[in-house]
């Protein structure tokens, strides 16, 4: 099975908390925080449709490394002990090029919570 969804390159920049995705020529960077609220762990999706668990007090967590899985996954590990559930490549493509999307859904998840978010 081709993989048409992996990364040409892989960059993590633990001071500014981002992961940068590099898909030919076009580069994506998505923030920690980002990828920690959209985990693809049981923690954070739950266990089926409707049993997503709104993650907060993340705006300050970084990431401590990366591992590869196999050839079709990554397993962030971030600093606040967080490394479960694969990113695969097709879902860290998903972050990716949806971004925008993703981030005001959860912003507005945020809000209808009552959740304000820490500035830097």
């Amino acid at each position: 099975m081709a993989n048409n969804f992996l990364p040409t390159d892989i960059t993590l920049h633990k001071q500014s908390k981002c992961l940068e995705l590099t898909y030919g020529d076009v580069h994506y960077t998505l923030p920690a925080e980002y990828l920690r609220v959209y985990s693809p762990s049981a923690e954070v999706r739950g266990h089926g449709v409707g049993q997503e668990i709104l993650q907060t007090h993340k705006e300050q967590v970084g990431i401590n490394q990366l591992e590869p899985s196999g050839n079709y996954a990554l397993k962030i590990y971030f600093d606040d002990g967080h490394d479960s559930g694969l990113f695969t490549w097709d879902y860290l493509y998903d972050l990716a090029t949806k971004q925008d999307s993703h981030w005001q859904d959860y912003l507005n998840r945020l809000e209808q919570a009552g959740y304000q978010r820490q500035s830097d």
